[in-house]
This record gives C-alpha cells, structure tokens and sequence, in this order.
C-alpha cells in the first residue's frame, strides 16, 4: 500500500492549486482524477472556458449575420476550435502538476476508511492508498429531473453534452431558467437557433434585483427568446429525427417539436462513487460534504473544497477554498470562509449581467437607509463605440455611511467592472470615491462617474 501525507481527491481548482503548493514544501502528494479527459476540472474542460468561448464567438458570428446555414458551418468550426483550447488548456495543467513534483493518477476513488482510498483505474486493476490527509475536490455533476422519457431521449443534452454538440440546432428546447439556462440561451440565440426557455417558478431570476431582473427579461425577449414562466415540460419522446416535449403551462398544455434539449436544472454534489461515509464524513441536507470555517470535515484529517462542500459554485471560490485550508494547514489558520469578503459573479449574457452584494430590498429588509443610483448605458460613450447601449447599472448604497451595500451591472464588460465593486465594499471605501475618480476614457469604468453621482 503506498503511502502519502496528502492524497487530494479531484483535479479542479482548489486541489491542482493545493497539490502544486504541498509538493512544492516537499511534501508526498498525489492528485487522483477519474478522467485524462478532466485533467485541470471542471472549468477548464466542461464549463467556465468553453463555454465564454462559445459565448464569444456567439456574438461574433451574430455580428457576420448571413443564412443559417452559414451560421451552422461557423458553429461547427467553434466546437473543434473549443476541442483544440480545452486539450491545450488539460495538457497545461497536467505539465504544470507533474512538474512540481505531484503524483498523477488516473482512476475512480473510493474512501475505504477515514485514512485508505481505494483506486480503480481504468484497466480495471486496483490500488489501495494511504493518506495522512485528505482532501475532496470532485465537484459538481449536472442534475437531470425525472421526466418521462428525458434520459432516453437521444436529444437530451446536459451543458456539459451541449458543447459537444457539432450540428447548430434550430430549434432548441432548455429546461430550467437558471443561470446555466439563460447562458446558453443567450449563446445559442446568437449563433442563430430559436430558443424556448420553460422554468417552473413565476418569477424571471428571482435572486436578482427586481429592476434589473426585469430589464434583461425584456431584453432576452426582444431578442428573440421565448420564455415560459409558470412551466414544466412533463414528457419527452423521439419522434421523426426529432424531440417532442410535452409542455403543462398556464394556457394549457402545447407539444414543441426541437433540435435539441438542454437540461439546466442544476448540479449536485459530485459523491456518488466516493463512499464518504465509509470514512464518517458528515453530509448536509443538501447532500454537500458539511464543513467548518476553515473547510475541514466531520473527520479532522480530512477536508472539501469547491462545488463538493455545498458553497457558491465557481472556480474562483475553490480557488479561494485552497487558500483557506492551505492556511489552515501551512499558515496561521486566520483565513476562512468568514472573512472572504463581498464575493460577486458574471453571468454571461449579451450583455453580461453581473453582481456583488445585497439587491434594494435586501439592503431594506436589513435595515439600511437605502440610496440607490442608476444609469442606463445608452448614456454611456463607451457602450455607444461597442454598440452595446441595452442594460443598466444599479448600485445600493447605505445613506449613513456612503459605503457600498451592492452593485447590478447589466451592460457590456459588466464583468471587468464589478470588480471594482467588490475592491470597494470589501477595503470599506465609500461610494463618493468612486464618483470622484479619474478613469481612462472611453472606457465602461469611467461610467461609475456618472452612475454615483446620480445617488437619490
């Protein structure tokens, strides 16, 4: 049985960037990843860069016009081009792991107990391992409801099997209204497919404030986009080259013949084949591994980082987890998941759509004398030279001290920007500093001028 002080389970951000800091002190450290295809994770492979490179090119092509035909043969050439990136980007990753001295190996792990992982390759031979600690990186794995003939259906796809998908559809049916779904919805309406959404709930991205939620139902709207709110699909059958899904709305119910079928309903934990409770991890309701501030387990040897320990599900949090149990275990243990600060994100549209903070009602519901700013980007020079002028930006102020409760940037570069945001909020400057600065110009930043000083 071979025997290392670090066994990391899972090739994703916070365990490749753990692995290569462990190995570097000279520590024995091996890196266990199920797929040579997963090398660097989730990310890199089925996710964030394929699919912003998708998005890209969405626009770029939408931008060219022409038949969709023309459309169709543009689409083909960006999934091989996105083939060729995501292999690079896997090599890179792997290259840059061996080489600070981390063991790779290629297999399906398994806890046997709170200290042995066993380890099926793909041959079929085993391997037991023995870990002074270890750490669980696996991730996320997409969520597919239990709708009569969905999984059968030969035009299902999840996001991960979408940007496999060679042929453009042009028709394309995306279950769920989530961020996931209307990503791609925005990417695919762009290459030139016609979308339909169906989401369950009434409202139109709830978690987002109202106003800004609203502007880019209108946009994605008048963009071609149908969304059914209200909406289940309650069947789906292959019919003639084709899918059919039944769809219950408030009208009644319809059968929409497509292309293809996106499920975007979700992900889930990643430990179905991990077995943690051979090793007596604690799991949350939600299925997640329950941790600490400091990301360790019910097991004190053992921790989680990423999309497995239940939190926000983006690369740059387990980025930010392998800081935190690096500190817990390399350092003076003071960073944790308590004090990471103001943590925003981007969900990429057309244009982007991006937040940090509380909404309006948030900030009331808290009890904050509320000032709020607004600016449409139609007023802005810069959106004017990238012909870019929808959206909105909105901020949340507090009235008694100026600072920063929350930003909503629905506008191009809207994720380049909200970064400011965040700088501000978490080193306490208030917004007054940010009405007051000198920004290059043209640019979208130097719009944060005019956004504060429309403070009411």
């Amino acid at each position: 049985m071979k025997e290392y002080g670090n066994i990391i389970i899972g090739f994703g951000k916070g365990g490749k960037t753990l692995a290569g800091a462990l190995a570097s002190k000279g520590e024995k450290t091996a890196l266990i990843e199920r797929s040579d295809k997963m090398y660097g994770g989730t990310c890199i492979n089925v996710a964030c860069i394929p699919s912003k490179f998708l998005e890209n090119n969405a626009r770029m092509s939408a931008a060219e016009g022409g038949s969709f035909q023309d459309k169709a043969d543009r689409y083909r050439k960006v999934i091989e081009e996105k083939r060729q990136l995501t292999a690079e980007l896997r090599q890179k990753n792997y290259n840059k792991a061996v080489g600070a001295g981390v063991e790779v190996l290629t297999g399906t792990a398994a806890f046997l107990d709170d200290h042995r992982i066993l380890v099926t390759y793909p041959e079929g031979n085993t391997e037991e391992l023995y870990g002074k600690r270890i750490f669980i990186n696996t991730g996320g794995t997409p969520f597919v409801p239990p709708i009569t003939g969905l999984k059968e259906s030969r035009y299902a796809y999840t996001s991960e099997g979408m940007m496999e998908l060679e042929e453009l559809p042009e028709k394309l049916l995306i279950i769920g209204g989530g961020y996931i779904g209307l990503e791609f919805a925005s990417y695919y309406t762009n290459f030139g497919s016609q979308v339909t959404i169906v989401q369950d709930g009434e409202a139109f991205i709830p978690r987002e404030d109202e106003e800004v939620s609203a502007a880019v139902l209108e946009h994605m709207t008048a963009a071609g986009m149908r969304i059914l709110r209200k909406a289940a699909v309650t069947a789906v059958r292959d019919e003639n080259g084709k899918a059919i899904a039944s769809i219950k709305t408030e009208g009644g119910e319809e059968e929409l013949s497509v292309d293809a079928i996106l499920v975007a309903t979700g992900r889930r934990p990643n430990l179905a084949e991990l077995h943690p409770e051979r090793a007596g991890i604690e799991l949350t309701q939600r299925g997640a591994v329950k941790t600490d501030e400091g990301l360790r387990t019910s097991v004190p040897h053992i921790w989680a980082m990423g999309d497995v320990a239940g939190g926000l599900q983006f690369t740059y949090i387990s980025l930010d987890d392998s800081r935190i149990v690096k500190s817990q275990i390399l350092g003076d243990g003071s960073r944790t998941t308590a004090n990471r600060g103001a943590v925003p994100y981007s969900v990429f549209l057309d244009p982007p759509l991006s937040r940090v903070g509380m909404t309006e009602a948030e900030a009331r519901k808290a009890g904050y004398e509320v000032k709020t700013a607004r600016l449409q980007m139609a007023a802005v020079p810069k959106a004017r030279v990238l012909k870019a002028t929808a959206g909105m930006m909105k901020a949340v102020i507090d009235g008694k001290t100026g600072l920063i409760l929350g930003a909503h940037l629905y506008c191009a570069e809207s994720y380049e920007i909200i970064n400011l945001f965040k700088l501000a909020m978490d080193a306490g400057i208030p917004y007054t500093v940010l009405r007051d600065n000198i920004y290059t110009h043209p640019t979208m930043s130097e719009a944060l001028n005019d956004l504060f000083a429309a403070v009411n």
